[in-house]
This record gives structure tokens, sequence and C-alpha cells, in this order.
């Protein structure tokens, strides 16, 4: 596939041809025929090249001139602007709310604040004629009153909170949001276990049996320091396969119990991962119907997901807007969903009729990028190619991956890839 990057000559060959390199690189990168090379161009110019990467090195394709930037001196019939021009801010900064830089600024602002007031009282009492200085000014609060605490004068406002307050319902500046948890089901499952069984049901909601096996390790070892005599292990691990099933049913009731509670604000991730966890564990009949209640939520907003999906897709094509068809086509809600087949015809069938041979080279290219990337590349058959010779070339290349290229430039029509088949290898008893 042919790309485009902007070259810079570096000196001529004695047969005509000329020597290049990236622009911006050190040394150069190859040579390219003087025919390719516009007239007029020497040692230091920088060309916009169309080139082709393959295993052997680059090859330059065509050459054109870069469009030098307008000077604003040279633009006839501008606009004389009289005055000083105000420049704006080149970033514009919103901070967010309850930030630790915000509140500061915000403390700073009515520290401002309450200067300028103060100083326009001082003006008033002083040119008021007659006042005394342990009057009041009009409007303004009594000198030598109290104040509120934190620094702020007179009584807040209802909803109004002071720098540095938390509040109500959210947490500390500085805190993130915590995703919502349960361990109802975890609690009423260890109120039924012994005494002794506690312990190991904990280890297990850590990390499972693992986790048992290393605190009976780690305890042992203790236990040899202090010269003590090691548990049973054997026991212990016995237990902890006897509570198992019930630890980790009451783990995924918490997890399940979140997911229900929180509905469409679930994220779909994590709703699939509570699905697919109900298949590994035993579930009685409280499990069973949260189970199914979660698979049909599941199914539900993939269902939805994928409804939506199409019909951009077929709106998309409704209104001739064929690249975005593509575009869309190529991200599926699922990864294993697939597009229909009508659908898939008529949406072949609209890039063939927009890839002709009257659209501009870069369209036509670019439209061929996103054939080849989609999933109905190997029906597409494009109505012409553009009398371009990179883009000729582009459709060499693709001919492989959208058949009816071939056909276009007389070529031979490569067969269809071979289907992959998976096979298991198994080892003799012996090994090999």
């Amino acid at each position: 596939m042919s790309r485009r990057i902007e070259i810079e000559l570096t000196s001529q060959i004695a047969d005509g041809s000329w020597t290049w390199r990236a622009a911006g690189a050190r040394q150069p990168k190859g040579v390219v025929e003087a025919s390719l090379v516009p007239e007029g161009e020497k040692a230091g110019s920088v060309l916009r090249a169309d080139v082709e990467i393959g295993l052997e090195g680059i090859e330059v394709l065509a050459l054109s001139s870069v469009k030098p930037a307008r000077s604003p001196e040279k633009v006839e019939g501008r606009i004389e602007v009289v005055g000083t021009p105000r420049r704006a801010p080149d970033v514009s900064v919103m901070l967010a709310p309850g930030s630790a830089k915000r509140n500061r600024r915000r403390d700073e602002e009515d520290g401002d604040d309450r200067k300028d007031r103060k100083g326009g009282r001082r003006g008033e009492s002083s040119g008021g004629g007659g006042g005394s200085g342990g009057d009041r000014s009009a409007g303004g609060p009594p000198r030598g009153g109290s104040r509120a605490p934190g620094g702020s004068s007179g009584p807040r406002r209802p909803g109004s909170r002071r720098p540095g307050e938390a509040a109500e319902g959210r947490g500390a500046r500085g805190e993130r949001p915590v995703a919502p948890t349960s361990t109802a089901h975890r609690n009423a499952m260890l109120a039924t276990l012994r005494p002794e069984q506690i312990p190991v049901a904990e280890q297990l909601l850590r990390g499972g049996i693992p986790a048992v096996r290393q605190a009976i390790e780690a305890q042992n070892a203790a236990a040899k320091v202090a010269g003590k005599p090691p548990a049973s292990s054997d026991a212990l691990m016995a237990m902890a396969e006897e509570l198992h099933p019930g630890v980790k049913l009451a783990d995924w009731k918490d997890r399940a119990s979140v997911a229900q509670t929180a509905g469409k604000e679930y994220r779909l991730r994590e709703l699939r991962a509570v699905v697919a966890a109900s298949r590994t564990v035993i579930l009685d009949e409280e499990g069973r119907t949260m189970a199914k209640a979660l698979q049909e939520s599941l199914d539900g907003r993939v269902t939805a997901l994928r409804d939506e999906w199409l019909a951009r897709i077929t709106n998309a094509i409704n209104e001739g807007r064929v690249l975005q068809a593509l575009e869309a086509v190529m991200r599926p809600p699922e990864p294993g969903t697939r597009c229909p087949a009508d659908l898939a015809v008529k949406l072949a069938a609209a890039a063939g009729a927009a890839m002709t041979a009257e659209l501009p080279p870069e369209e036509w290219m670019h439209l061929l990028d996103v054939v080849v990337q989609s999933p109905v590349r190997r029906t597409v058959k494009p109505a012409g190619i553009p009398n371009d010779e990179v883009a000729k070339q582009a459709a060499r290349h693709a001919a492989g991956m959208v058949p009816a290229l071939a056909k276009l430039l007389g070529l031979r029509i490569p067969p269809p890839p071979p289907r992959r088949v998976v096979s298991e290898r198994r080892l003799s008893p012996a090994g090999g």
C-alpha cells in the first residue's frame, strides 16, 4: 500500500537521477529517477512523494511540489485593522468542581473582594464628615462584630459551603468515587459458621484455596520459630474444600445483587463477567433466579446495541454515506457479531458504485483502504479506477483482497484464501 511523505533532494548523479532523504533526516534513503522530479527543482528542495515500502526498500512512485504557505503580506484585497490587536489566551483552563486549585483560586478571589469592600468602607467613613470611627457604614458589617468560623463574614446562605468542606453525600476533597459493593450475603454466610470455620472462610474470600494454603504455611513457619507444634494441614484443607462452594456462592451473590441494583448504570463488561461467573458456582434457588434475571438483562442490552449498530449502517447506506457505513461495519458491538447477509450485499453494492473512475484519486484510495479493512471486501465490485498511476498501483496491491480489481486491471483473479483448519496434535504415551 502506498504512502505519502515529504522528501528532500540531496544531490544529482551523473546519469541524471537524484538522491533523496526523508525531510529532516541525516542520511540519504534512496534514488529517484530524473523523469519523476518536477522541472526547476534543485538540491535541497522538499517535495511531496508517493512511496511504496517493501522488503527491498522504499520506491518513489510520484513526486509533486509542496505548495508554499501564503504570507499575509502577499494577500491582495486584505482589510487592514487599525488599532492595537487583542490576543486571546492560547489555552482555556476549566478546573473541575471540588479541586484544590479551584478552591484555592476562589479563596483568593473572596479575599480580594473582602479587601475591596473593606477599602470602600474606609473611604466612606473618612469622607462622610462627622462620622465617628466606631460607626459602621451602610450595608457593611459592624466593626468588632463576630465573624463566622472559617474566615467568611456573616451567615451562610442555604445550600452554600465553605472552601474545603465536603458536600453532603460526597467524600472529602481528592477522594475518588468508590464502586458500589455489597457484603450482605457474605456476612450472612459467615454468621452460620462455627468459630473455627470463620478464619478459613475469610481466607477463602480473600483468594480461594491458594490463600488458605499460603496462610497454613505462614502459620506453621511462625509456630516453628516459636517452638510450637504445627497445625494440621490436612484437616484445615479438608475444611476449606467443604466450605469453598458456599463461600464462592455468597461472594457471587454479592456481585450479582450489585449488578441488579445498578441496572443499566452497571458496566456491560462487568455484567458479562458476573453472568459468566454464574456458570462456575453451584447455585441454589435464589442464585438461579438472580442468574436468570442477569442473563435476560445482558441479552437485552446486547440486542439493543446490535439493533443500534445495524440501524446506523442502514441509515448511512440510505443517505449515501458509504464511507461511514464501512467504518461502522468494522466496529460491531460484540467481537462475534456479524453483519446480516442482505445488509452486507447492499453495503458491498453501494461501496462498488461509489468507487468510480471519476472520483478524485485521493478519495478513491481512501475509500479503497476502508474497503480492504471491511468484512465485505471480497464482494465489493468497484465501478472503475481513476486514470492515475498511484491509484492503479494501489489497486494492484489490493487485488488479492478485492478480487474485482484484478478484472478491471486485466489480471488473473486470485483464488480465495484457504480455510484455517485447527488440528490437535496428540502426543504418544512415550512422549514426542
